[in-house]
């Protein structure tokens, strides 16, 4: 019937501009000058030749220009102001568990809004990469509210051809489609069926390579559930991905402590692949407030940075 569809987007409307509202006001009042101060000024632009004046640094010199006009000229540069941001999110069937309130994705596409919010606040471009076992949707780096609205809406509602993970996919696509220098944001889970041996050293190289041309930030998602059983007696736990089925008693102290530290060996391996490799961390919880997180991580790169 054509009236459900124009009640369907007028909730999605609805939701977007609660989101907006809700996003813009995190970055007004507690991200202001952070995010400038962190990520702006990352390099230099040649802006022209001028010829050599008394205190100008040798390393300046334009050689080439100089042999050919007979003069001494030096290269000018101006600091670099237009940054570009790519947000790398992945949307696997696995996001979609959450034991609250909000889902693993939804956390994603907030967090996500606060970044892109941020970048428009500074005048940067702004890009995304939907993935999950396949690239779903690549939006190139634009500025402007409404591309930061599609952005956002394409987080929430797009509906993925694919079930499983492949951030290597991902990153090697990055590789290719930016030419210029960017931070990207890897938002993901890491929850990637199949030979975790084989997958980290896969990860590790796509994130090793993507790091050395970019700024490469992996945000990690998680959910307190996914580390520790409630004890519920017999619990069936479905794979999102590949729909495998396993039963657990978790009225056993055993089962659960297993299960509990089989997943912190995971995130422990996680961040050490990623702290080997060079890449900054952020962890979120779908059960915590995100901004603290995110105000550390603001604060513990601009006293790297200084």
């Amino acid at each position: 019937m054509p009236a459900e569809p124009a009640k369907s987007n007028k909730a999605v409307m609805s939701n977007m501009r609660q989101l907006e509202i809700r996003t813009r006001r995190m970055v007004n009042d507690s991200l202001a000058g952070a995010y400038h101060s962190v990520f702006k000024g990352r390099g230099m632009d040649f802006d022209e030749v001028r010829e050599y004046s008394p205190g100008d640094e040798v390393r300046t010199i334009d050689w080439n220009v100089t042999a050919r006009a007979g003069k001494t000229f030096v290269k000018k540069y101006t600091e670099e102001r237009e940054l570009t941001i790519l947000l790398l999110v992945d949307i696997s069937a696995s996001g979609n568990f959450g034991s609250g309130e909000l889902s693993k994705r939804d956390l994603a596409a907030e967090f996500a809004s606060v970044l892109a919010f941020s970048a428009i606040r500074n005048s940067d471009k702004v890009g995304l990469l939907l993935y999950t076992d396949r690239v779903e949707r690549y939006l190139p780096p634009k500025k402007g509210r409404r591309h930061v609205l599609r952005v956002v809406r394409d987080i929430l509602y797009h509906t993925p051809a694919g079930t499983g993970t492949d951030s290597v996919k991902a990153l090697d696509v990055v590789n290719h489609v930016l030419h210029r220098r960017a931070v990207v944001f890897l938002i993901s889970d890491f929850e990637s069926p199949g030979d975790q041996v084989a997958a980290r050293a896969a990860l590790r190289r796509a994130m090793r390579q993507t790091n050395r041309r970019h700024d490469l930030i992996a945000v990690h998602v998680e959910d307190p559930h996914e580390k520790e059983l409630p004890n519920v007696g017999i619990l069936a736990l479905e794979d999102a991905e590949t729909g495998e089925i396993v039963e657990l008693d978790t009225a056993s102290a055993a089962v659960r402590r297993k299960f509990k530290d089989f997943s912190l060996e995971r995130g422990r391996r996680l961040v050490s692949d990623f702290r080997s490799e060079g890449v900054d961390t952020l962890q979120l919880q779908t059960d915590a407030p995100y901004m603290p997180a995110l105000q550390r991580f603001f604060k513990t790169r601009e006293r790297r940075r200084v």
